[in-house]
């Protein structure tokens, strides 16, 4: 995932400013990255991803690799919200209607 695709699609928070956040304020806990613009507490689907960054930060990485490719995690994100049929905040980023084209990864 590219570090300027959003990470947090509620509140259109991208994983460079997760990783400028740990580096600059060093959190104790992963929990504390909802302080950066309230990462992780509209539907919840990047917890694991903010989880996964900040585990990555206290190892001493530069930043995670593994993150899927944008179109995936949002469509991942898509299917999560309608299994737990939750709603969205206001300003959010829409659900997807339709999966990626996956022919292209």
């Amino acid at each position: 995932m590219p570090s300027d695709s959003p990470l947090c699609l509620c509140f259109h928070i991208s994983q460079r400013k997760v990783w400028n956040y740990l580096r600059i304020h060093q959190p104790q806990r992963a929990s504390q990255l909802s302080e950066c613009f309230g990462a992780g507490t509209g539907c919840g689907w990047c917890r694991p991803y903010l989880e996964l960054m900040f585990q990555r930060w206290k190892a001493g990485a530069l930043q995670p690799d593994d993150l899927p490719v944008p179109s995936e995690y949002a469509w991942q994100r898509t299917q999560y919200v309608q299994e737990e049929g939750l709603v969205l905040p206001p300003g959010a980023t829409p659900t997807d209607d339709a999966p990626p084209d996956r022919s292209t990864h």
